[in-house]
C-alpha cells in the first residue's frame, strides 16, 4: 500500500476511531464527532465512511457481543489498523510542515 491520501471526514471519522478506541462504533463516533467539533453529523456519512476506510486498509472491524438492549444485535467496533496510522501521520505531518512555511506577515492583516 503507497500513499493514501484522506477527504478531511474520512480523517475526523479515523482520528475519532483512534478516541474511542475500542468502543468505536458508528453511534459513538457520531456522537463524538458532534461533541469534539460542534459539527452535526449524520450516522450514514459515518458509516460509508467507516466502510471506505475498511476498504482502503485503514481500519478494521469486528462484530461485539450481542446485546438485549439491542435486542441481540451485535455492534460492528472499529479500531485503526497499522496503514490507518501511517495515513493519519502523514496528513498531520503535511499540515504541519505547510503551516509552518506560513510567514507571520501573511497573517498581519491592518484595518482598511
Amino acid at each position: 500500500m503507497g500513499r493514501s491520501h484522506l477527504g478531511e471526514f474520512e480523517e475526523l471519522v479515523l482520528l475519532t476511531v483512534g478516541v474511542l478506541y475500542d468502543d468505536a462504533y458508528a453511534v459513538a463516533i457520531t456522537k463524538e464527532i458532534a461533541n469534539q467539533s460542534g459539527r452535526s453529523v449524520a450516522v450514514s456519512a459515518v458509516h460509508k465512511s467507516l466502510y471506505r476506510l475498511e476498504e482502503k486498509g485503514m481500519l478494521k472491524s469486528r462484530l461485539g457481543e450481542a446485546e438485549s438492549k439491542r435486542g441481540g444485535k451485535r455492534k460492528r467496533l472499529f479500531n485503526i489498523t497499522p496503514f490507518g496510522k501511517k495515513a493519519i501521520d502523514e496528513s498531520m505531518d503535511l499540515r504541519v510542515h505547510l503551516r509552518n512555511q506560513i510567514s507571520d506577515l501573511a497573517f498581519n492583516w491592518q484595518a482598511d
